[in-house]
């Protein structure tokens, strides 16, 4: 078995299933992506370069659905939230599966991949 397949089976629930269900609605609505472990954590690229990483951080109670240009993202998806003052990534926190709207997740998923296609390098602030 892959790293990445053993990161998401090791996941207690209910953070296995949220995980495993945004991977699937992911690689399902990007078929373009790939899909990498770096940094022990499951990564979504486009090209080489990280679009989208699923993380789930220490003392919090939730998935942490980050989007790498979510700064870029946020006004046109007010889902996107600035969680733990990051300065370009903004995410999706997820307790529940009900928590995800897959139509405006899909959209979300769109509109990030067209910015990251458009842009030089996916980490433009330091």
């Amino acid at each position: 078995m892959k790293p990445i397949d053993d990161y998401f089976l090791d996941q207690k629930e209910p953070y296995q299933s949220i995980m495993l269900y945004v991977r699937r609605v992911i690689l399902n609505t990007l078929p373009e992506v790939e899909e990498r472990y770096s940094y022990k954590i499951p990564f979504y690229n486009i090209g080489k370069k990280p679009m989208i990483y699923l993380n789930i951080l220490k003392g919090k109670d939730y998935v942490d659905v980050a989007f790498v240009q979510g700064i870029l993202l946020e006004k046109q998806f007010p889902v996107l939230k600035d969680d733990n003052k990051r300065k370009q990534v903004r995410s999706i926190q997820l307790k529940t599966l009900e928590d995800l709207d897959q139509e405006n997740f899909m959209e979300l998923l769109h509109a990030a991949s067209e910015l990251l296609k458009k842009s030089k390098k996916a980490w433009f602030l330091d």
